[in-house]
């Protein structure tokens, strides 16, 4: 307690002032008409629609007594569907995207990016190379998945290791668990404006006998997307009213089926993505991408005495990327041939605790060749056990959880030495529902991770990102001490939840940039590696030190009109501070908003509107980034067709502002601003 009192000693006094008097409001908020509730017997509770409610479902794939924190489903799901990934969960309570075109974008939680967060498909990791670089796409997309979720706390615990941002899995039913009576299924057809997108979906499940079989689909193309003014606003050469070179087209097939049994399944999948997607900026370059994705997944329910499930999946992932020039020719090739598997197993109650116990491993063969080669070719292995624990006493739930790993990274190079590491985690939470329609979350976690390879070992100029890249050798384990507490309001006319985070890291890993000079300019390389005052390239170096993220996320569902009309009021922040070194660099800034929903009869609509403040918390020699207001709208017709068919057409309206907006977590916020305003208009339909 007394490292921990030094270190909230050393906050940002205004910082720190301004968001707990925030919290403050936002409590007494809440606690409005704790009175009234508590004076109430019997009163019927309403369900609002929210896209964090952290529910189980059939389709859930870790077990189900552990709910994620945040799950995307249904109408919100597709009304927030982006080109990649990060977009699609960057309006959610402190989520954010890198946002490197529309090809490209990881999810950034907190403030932590990269292998801080990791990114599954249906409890296995992509086996994409998304943490090497921002340019790298995820190998996963929305238009097929039935539902996103985010985990944080013990739960995350049953993926990996040092994951202080938290967990996104993208579920998707390609391997199906259970039989269906008659096939059933989706499709999804959308056209946006701004990006002169096309874009579609189709999936289907049904059975023969006891096979269950699932077929899956999508194909996504765009055109350069539309902005307000330049690209560039400090070169009057720009473009004006487009972002060159950031047109996509990315399309999936994939194909699973199951043999069924009444103690439960065996099933296997195959599916292929490709996706050709430019470098927005005048150079003209591409990314070439191809997966293919083999997988094996099974259940049995009562495997063996003391044991009510268990559970195992494997995949193998052939996974490979060119990196094109402007003239057509490749530039560089990245390959990765990756196997990861998982087998857990549900133990039966012990003690009134219910728990997960299991093992995890991961083998990665890495190599890039080409004028990029900015790091070695790699062989990575993993291999870890976890243990995640919960139990239900009166009125408090407890949760907690250990994993401990091996990793190693081998780089095919007799010059670099190889690394291992043993990092370990473990997070214990409560939860005290102290009262009818309130209760407490309280939760601790300390995790480590093993820096990655190009943490390590790279030493080259990095295009994509405009940095010449220098790793770090002699890099250790990554620490994290994160502590969380909420409070949640789930009943009455308004819900809501209050969320305060501090998370202390111990030899966080950094890219810091270089003034040799000390004049207050980075350090530049032209496109030999050599130092110039006028190259293209920053400097940049792998480092360690220190450092403290600490923040606020709340919201209020507020029940305007019974089943009707339903008010929801927002906001996010984080502060991020290296000991000694500033500010964390691309540090997401504060927003807040609003967003009402309305449902008469089979209409729908909702509007929203979010307020980015202006970014001036900057990392030495970072630009600070202008604020800008989001403001979009849908309107949608529900139609019922047979017993089981359902249609939803949509009209969206999307930054009906027209507003320029510069992303301050994306590497090309000066470049590459989001697209302007556009119309969205498609049609979803269920079988």
């Amino acid at each position: 307690m007394k490292y921990l009192d030094q270190n909230l000693h050393n906050f940002d006094i205004r910082s720190e002032v301004k968001l707990f008097k925030l919290a403050a409001f936002l409590l007494t908020f809440f606690c409005l008409d704790i009175t009234s509730i508590l004076a109430q017997t019997g009163s019927r509770t309403v369900e609002l629609p929210s896209v964090t409610v952290a529910a189980p479902t059939t389709e859930q794939t870790e077990p189900s007594i552990f709910k994620p924190a945040t799950v995307l489903q249904g109408n919100d799901l597709r009304r927030k569907r982006e080109a990649n990934l990060g977009d699609t969960l960057s309006r959610e309570l402190g989520v954010t995207s890198t946002s490197f075109g529309p090809g490209a974008g990881r999810p950034v939680i907190r403030g932590m990016d990269g292998p801080r967060i990791r990114i599954l498909e249906s409890g296995i990791g992509t086996g994409d190379l998304s943490i090497i670089s921002p340019d790298h796409a995820v190998a996963t997309d929305s238009l097929n998945a039935s539902r996103i979720e985010i985990l944080r706390g013990p739960s995350t615990l049953l993926y990996g290791s040092g994951t202080s941002g938290g967990i996104v899995n993208v579920i998707t039913n390609r391997i199906p668990d259970r039989l269906f009576k008659r096939p059933q299924g989706n499709l999804e057809s959308r056209f946006n404006s701004a990006t002169n997108e096309h874009g579609g979906a189709f999936n289907a499940s049904g059975s023969l006998g006891k096979i269950a079989w699932n077929l899956e689909a999508f194909k996504r193309k765009t055109s350069n997307i539309k902005i307000p003014g330049r690209a560039n606003k400090n070169d009057p050469n720009s473009k004006h009213g487009v972002v060159k070179n950031s047109a996509t087209n990315t399309h999936n097939l994939s194909f699973g089926t199951s043999y069924v049994g009444e103690r439960g399944f065996l099933g296997m999948s195959i599916s292929r993505m490709e996706s050709l997607y430019g470098i927005p900026g005048p150079e003209g370059a591409k990314i070439d991408m191809g997966q293919t994705r083999y997988g094996v997944a099974g259940e049995l329910d009562d495997p063996i005495n003391g044991f009510k499930q268990l559970k195992m999946r494997f995949n193998y992932n052939d996974y490979k990327h060119d990196e094109l020039e402007d003239d057509g020719n490749i530039g560089t090739r990245f390959k990765n041939d990756e196997i990861e598997g998982r087998v857990e197993m549900l133990h039966n109650p012990l003690a009134n605790w219910q728990g997960v116990l299991g093992i995890q491993f991961q083998n990665r063969d890495f190599s890039i060749a080409g004028e990029e080669a900015f790091m070695p070719s790699t062989k990575s292995h993993s291999v870890g056990l976890f243990m995640v624990e919960k139990r239900q006493w009166n009125q408090w739930q407890f949760e907690a959880g250990g994993r401990i790993e091996h990793a190693a990274q081998n780089p095919q190079d007799n010059v670099l030495r190889s690394r291992d590491f043993n990092p370990y985690s473990f997070s214990t939470s409560s939860t005290w529902e102290f009262t009818d329609g309130y209760k407490l979350d309280l939760s601790a976690t300390r995790g480590q991770r093993a820096p990655t390879a190009v943490e390590l070992y790279a030493n080259g100029i990095h295009v994509a990102t405009n940095t010449f890249d220098s790793g770090n050798q002699a890099l250790v384990k990554e620490t994290s001490n994160n502590f969380d507490f909420a409070l949640h309001k789930t009943t009455g006319v308004i819900k809501g939840k209050v969320n305060l985070f501090y998370n202390h890291v111990n030899n966080y890993i950094f890219q810091q940039s270089v003034d040799s000079n000390g004049d207050g300019l980075a350090d530049r390389v032209n496109d030999d590696g050599i130092l110039d005052f006028n190259g293209a390239y920053v400097v940049q170096n792998f480092a360690q030190t220190s450092a403290k993220f600490y923040g606020l996320e709340a919201e209020a569902n507020i029940e305007l009109l019974p089943k009707m009309l339903n008010l929801r009021l927002f906001t996010d922040m984080v502060y991020a501070k290296l000991n000694h070194n500033g500010n964390v660099p691309r540090l997401t800034p504060q927003r807040f908003g609003l967003e009402l929903d309305h449902q008469l009869g089979s209409w729908q609509s909702n509007f929203n509107v979010t307020r980015v403040a202006r970014q001036n918390r900057v990392a030495r020699l970072e630009s600070e980034t202008q604020g800008y207001t989001l403001m979009n709208a849908e309107v949608a017709y529900n139609i019922k067709g047979g017993r089981a068919t359902h249609y939803t057409f949509f009209v969206q309206g999307k930054n009906l502002l027209d507003s320029d907006i510069r992303v301050h977590t994306s590497f090309l916020k000066n470049t590459s601003p989001l697209p302007g305003r556009a119309v969205v208009v498609g049609i979803r339909g269920t079988f």
